[in-house]
């Protein structure tokens, strides 16, 4: 699924890497504790998540992790914004819960991870 289907069924705002949104994902994985993210194996999926702060942003990084969203409305701040952008990430917010986020992307066609 390209990052710009998931923004679309997320009505979720691109606030970094607009230039990313042709990318595809292949799976997803919805998480709020960011030492579950980093114990993953696996490549080219989506993040979704309620955290945030600049520990989601350095996760994703050691997780090699291209795409994440955030939900529930919150806004990333500035920091985690240029971070992101160091680091080549697209992050979208969406004003959707975790649940429903979740749920929707798996009914779009979304693959979990497990």
């Amino acid at each position: 699924m390209k990052l710009k289907e998931i923004a679309a069924v997320l009505n979720a705002n691109i606030s970094c890497g607009a230039d990313k949104l042709d990318e595809e994902v292949e799976m997803g994985y919805s998480s709020d504790l960011m030492s579950d993210v980093l114990t993953l194996d696996t490549d080219n999926l989506v993040l979704l998540t309620g955290m945030v702060n600049l520990q989601a942003i350095r996760t994703a990084e050691m997780a090699d992790i291209r795409a994440i969203v955030f939900v529930r409305n919150k806004k990333a701040n500035q920091p985690m914004l240029d971070l992101a952008k160091e680091n080549g990430m697209c992050i979208l917010e969406s004003p959707y819960s975790l649940f429903k986020s979740s749920g929707l992307l798996f009914q779009a066609g979304l693959k979990p991870i497990y």
